[in-house]
């Protein structure tokens, strides 16, 4: 039996619980969750038949989605890695922390949406808009990565020895297991970026989805899904180090010769004259104030409202959704044979985009927030609760056990529950910045957050407006992720304190974790 103190962590925890639930229940009353009269049942049973029986007549233009698809994410991976590494050896430089944080706060359709005004549909464009984001995640995770080691090896080649000698000697060697398992965490993540670049223009599985189902041919649809499940499913089957040169070859050949252009002229103008309002360039500043006014009274702070009470909303769903999956997939919970059928879900949950359930909800309850929050949830309910089931498949298998355990219910209430859950809050909190920054571009299927916004000033040409709506994305994902960040803090600092409740091996954050739990020979 635990007692706590009045400065038990546990209590704070249990009080961040209680503010998420009244956050997310005074969101009810502000969000868009209106269902519209349609008949989802009939299109539901359309959708099921489509996946049940998938057409594979098709097959060239299968394999061509596929392979563009891979292609986007295994040529970003290979530049964002190096890239990522470097930019972790300068971490310890604000100037390099801020500039990556800003980076990865834009999510990977909005850079593909302002690369597309200056490249087109072509295959930098695909790149670029995986490559930048990566990059700068890399960068923090790669050097927190680096703060975990042991410092003693670093001593032994000397004091003088610093800078690249010292990481190439001693640091990379040292945390080589931890930056490769995360570098394959991230490209299963890479897939599924460019996977949904397609909602934008771009050839990969994204497009032509999009396109079956628009045009109701699910069928087509089931086949298109059930291939890239296939391929998320298999990765540590094909994946092979030794053969990723050729498929580095390879990719460079399957990528999609679409239209595109360049011009150094106009990217200068771009950035120099297109991104700014008039106003503001013709000096005239009461006219800029007033634009700036209006942007934000009619589009800036209507977006936001809407993109965090869809977030605090998903949030709390994704919890929930994550203690009701996670038992599904455990050997203690489920047993040796059934949880196979839970692994099989979660996979399924977690390998799909957000932007794919989406987009199928939307045929079912029409186009208000709700399929976003249903979306969202489903997706990283998937992820955590496979997470916090390896764990605790991991922690039977080291630990004795008792013959007063108790079983079922019982066991799930009072002994899984309870020593999961300060990880399942640190994995969640690490989450948040991830669901807020997939809640705006839900806009771009028509859904009133601040993606919505984005996605019509570029439609219209303004690039001043669609800058500007992405620096407020851009802030308030900065924001949301220091605020993360100290909730995570908290979470590993309960677990720690409560040996009864969880027993990690050393300090860790939530990041080295899912470097540990999300291999992909794990799924």
């Amino acid at each position: 039996m635990l007692s706590f103190d009045r400065r038990s962590s546990v209590r704070t925890l249990n009080g961040v619980c209680l503010l998420l639930l009244l956050l997310a229940l005074l969101a009810l009353f502000g969000a868009d969750l209106q269902v519209y009269p349609v008949d989802p049942w009939h299109e539901l049973g359309r959708i099921g038949r489509g996946l049940l029986l998938p057409a594979w007549d098709d097959f060239p233009l299968l394999l061509q989605a596929l392979g563009q698809t891979v292609a986007f994410a295994l040529l970003a991976v290979a530049l964002a890695v190096p890239l990522g590494l470097v930019l972790a050896m300068l971490f310890h430089w604000r100037g390099v922390r801020y500039l990556c944080a800003a980076v990865r706060s834009v999510h990977e359709l909005f850079w593909g949406l302002i690369f597309m005004q200056l490249y087109g549909l072509g295959a930098l464009t695909g790149l670029l808009a995986i490559l930048l984001p990566f990059a700068a995640t890399f960068a923090k995770v790669f050097a927190e990565i680096f703060e975990q080691q042991a410092p003693e090896p670093g001593l032994a080649p000397g004091p003088r020895v610093r800078g690249l000698k010292r990481y190439g000697y001693t640091l990379i060697p040292q945390a080589w297991p931890a930056l490769l398992s995360y570098t394959r965490y991230r490209f299963e993540c890479a897939l599924r970026s460019s996977a949904i670049l397609g909602f934008i223009g771009l050839p990969t599985l994204g497009f032509h989805l999009e396109t079956a189902f628009k045009q109701g041919q699910y069928s087509a649809a089931g086949a298109l899904l059930w291939a890239f499940l296939l391929l998320i499913a298999t990765i540590r089957y094909w994946l092979r180090p030794r053969l990723i040169p050729l498929y580095l070859l390879l990719a460079l050949w399957l990528l999609p010769q679409t239209p595109g252009f360049s011009n150094g002229g106009y990217l200068w103008r771009f950035i120099s004259v297109d991104i700014w309002p008039a106003p503001l360039r013709a000096g005239d500043w009461s006219g800029t104030l007033a634009w700036y006014s209006q942007m934000f009274t009619e589009q800036v702070w209507p977006g936001l409202v809407q993109t965090l009470l869809l977030t605090q909303l998903a949030l709390l769903l994704t919890g929930a959704l994550i203690l009701l999956f996670y038992p599904l997939a455990t050997r203690a919970l489920a047993g040796p044979w059934l949880r196979w059928g839970g692994r099989f879900l979660l996979l399924v949950l977690r390998s799909t985009p957000e932007m794919i359930f989406a987009f199928v909800l939307l045929l079912l309850f029409g186009p208000s927030g709700l399929p976003a929050v249903l979306a969202l949830a489903l997706h990283n309910s998937g992820l955590i609760a496979f997470l916090v089931a390896n764990a605790s498949d991991a922690e039977q298998g080291s630990r004795l056990t008792r013959p007063d355990d108790p079983r079922g219910l019982l066991r799930y209430a009072y002994l899984e529950t309870p020593r999961r859950f300060p990880a399942l809050l640190a994995f969640l909190f690490y989450r948040w910045e991830v669901i807020l920054r997939e809640s705006a571009i839900m806009g771009i299927l028509g859904i009133a957050t601040l993606g919505f916004f984005i996605d019509s000033a570029f439609e219209e040409i303004r690039y001043d407006r669609a800058m500007l709506l992405i620096a407020a994305t851009a802030v308030l994902n900065i924001l949301v992720d220091s605020l993360s960040r100290r909730l995570r803090a908290l979470a590993r600092t309960d677990a720690q304190r409560q040996p009864g409740l969880i027993d990690p091996p050393q300090k860790r954050s939530p990041k080295q974790t899912m470097t540990r739990n999300t291999e992909p020979q794990n799924g």
